[in-house]
């Protein structure tokens, strides 16, 4: 009887807190970006619906991997292309990045993708933007605040439209735009601009190329972001650009964090949450459990080129594919192509790999991987020393990170050789210095008063209940160019200081004058009386 009584304690106080949580929570509106964006995006709106929050996510109908979820409501808009052409678009990209074609046909081919992409992305968000029936229940649903990745930025005009408190969830845009929107200081000469490499001790040279392409960016910008400004203004009915649209985030939270990232300047209203991602290890399946076991007192390597790289051109995985036979180690490899003819036999094709359980067994040696920020951070997290083989966006950048801080070895997907790789591979595996300095990273990042996934969540909510956070907003988005840099002052000052200047030295002559006309007087000689 007394079990039965604390039984229905029980049960009516989990019932009691679930409808007070449910009552206590917010309402969030979220506008995601497909591919590995959603992957960590998706981790945090999870863990706020744990703490009863309603949310609803507004995605497209063709979608690469944000699908239907039982955490959250999902709310999809037609767009101009099918699921086919998603599907195709993604696979296409990983097929490019092989291509070695000649610097001046690849640029021309990047000015066409890019205003192909831009065509089709605006469309996209055009089409949402003048979906009436979506955009009437959005604005009808009186959301406390709005999520999203802004590198599209169809979030910021939904949020400018709704008056709704945003939080951006990111690890970049294009040109230094997140650091120029929140007014925060990006000197040339220890920040590297992306794209170019390089990491913040820089020769003459690499300075000189980083103010080039900090230079550059303003051209890019243009490109990427115009038909954006367009669509803005004609749907806010007001002039607008994308930095005004940027500027108006609450809190950016931010996908990496100076264990990764260069040391710089960042602004009240920028967090930190890098390995957000990082999960706890899960046990092994069977499968993976006995080739683990397997392997001996050699270990395992993990090798992945990413969610939208699976195959590779067959030259170029025959090449693989006989580098990774040189070492004794048992490779897992994801990989879906046509398998090598030259397949050795520690090397295991796998269509899909539970990766950061891998990397977390203390038989891992290495892992290979394409340079993408989760796959870096897990390899931090699980302390294991890495092989980049970068291959578009931000991955050159995030490869040059790691080898800075001698947790890794970068390769060239274009021109590395079996022979390069083989070295490359070995060296991390046998070579201490890189297993050390990965450690050392681990950790540095592990050494935290706070999870990641806990502190974005914290900020989310703090924003719901604020109504933003303009406490964080620096003056600086008040002022114009030339006040920001105090051009005014100092023209002010140059002045005052000219006139000043001026006038002593009229006072000099004057003065001057007058002395030396007394003394002609005074010494004027008297005329002598002729006798």
């Amino acid at each position: 009887m007394a079990v039965m009584w604390r039984y229905q304690i029980y049960t009516g106080l989990v019932l009691f807190l679930s409808f007070w949580s449910s009552a206590e929570g917010g309402k969030l509106l979220v506008v995601p970006q497909d591919g590995s964006h959603w992957l960590s995006m998706r981790v945090v709106l999870e863990k706020l619906w744990e703490r009863g929050h309603e949310i609803i996510a507004v995605i497209p109908e063709a979608s690469l991997l944000m699908k239907n979820s039982q955490s959250f409501t999902i709310k999809t808009y037609s767009v101009p292309y099918t699921q086919e052409f998603v599907d195709r678009y993604y696979h296409s990209i990983g097929e490019k990045a092989f291509d070695n074609t000649p610097f001046l046909e690849k640029f021309t081919i990047l000015l066409s993708n890019l205003s192909e992409l831009t065509s089709m992305f605006s469309s996209t968000c055009r089409h949402l933007l003048y979906d009436e029936e979506l955009m009437k229940y959005l604005q009808d649903s009186k959301f406390d605040a709005i999520m999203m990745d802004p590198v599209l930025p169809c979030g910021p005009i939904i949020a400018e439209s709704l008056s709704l408190p945003s939080v951006y969830f990111m690890r970049g845009l294009p040109c230094s735009l997140d650091y120029k929107a929140t007014q925060c200081p990006s000197p040339f000469s220890y920040v590297p601009r992306i794209f170019t490499s390089s990491s913040d001790h820089m020769t003459f040279m690499e300075r000189v190329k980083n103010l080039l392409a900090g230079f550059s960016e303003h051209l890019l910008c243009y490109l990427f972001y115009l038909k954006y400004e367009n669509l803005a203004s004609e749907f806010l009915h007001r002039e607008v650009t994308v930095l005004e649209l940027f500027s108006k985030a609450s809190i950016w939270l931010m996908r990496y964090d100076f264990v990764f990232e260069y040391p710089r300047p960042i602004m009240p209203n920028m967090v930190y949450v890098g390995g957000i991602n990082c999960e706890q290890k899960k046990p092994l399946s069977k499968e993976f459990e006995a080739i683990v076991n397997a392997s001996g007192e050699h270990g395992i390597v993990v090798f992945s080129l990413g969610s939208m790289v699976s195959e590779i051109p067959m030259k170029k995985a025959t090449e693989i594919a006989d580098a990774l036979g040189s070492v004794p180690q048992t490779v897992l490899w994801r990989y879906t192509g046509e398998v090598p003819p030259n397949l050795p036999k520690n090397v295991k094709l796998v269509k899909w790999l539970p990766q950061n359980d891998l990397l977390a067994h203390p038989k891992t040696r290495a892992f290979i991987t394409h340079g993408g920020s989760h796959g870096v951070y897990e390899g931090i997290c699980n302390a294991v020393p890495m092989v980049l083989m970068p291959l578009f966006g931000d991955q050159m950048d995030n490869a040059k990170r790691v080898e800075s801080r001698g947790a890794g070895l970068t390769l060239n997907i274009l021109e590395m050789t079996s022979k390069d790789i083989s070295t490359a591979l070995k060296a991390v595996i046998n070579d201490k210095k890189y297993k050390e300095n990965i450690k050392r990273l681990s950790d540095l990042h592990l050494d935290r008063p706070i999870h990641p996934l806990d502190l974005a969540v914290h900020w989310v909510e703090f924003v719901m209940r604020h109504k933003g956070a303009p406490h964080l907003r620096p003056a600086a988005h008040d002022l114009n160019w030339i006040q920001y840099h105090s051009l005014d002052v100092i023209a002010f000052l140059l002045a005052v200081v000219l006139l000043s200047l001026f006038i002593s030295v009229k006072c000099c002559l004057f003065c001057c004058r007058r002395c030396c006309c007394k003394k002609g007087r005074t010494r004027k000689p008297t005329k002598s009386k002729s006798h």
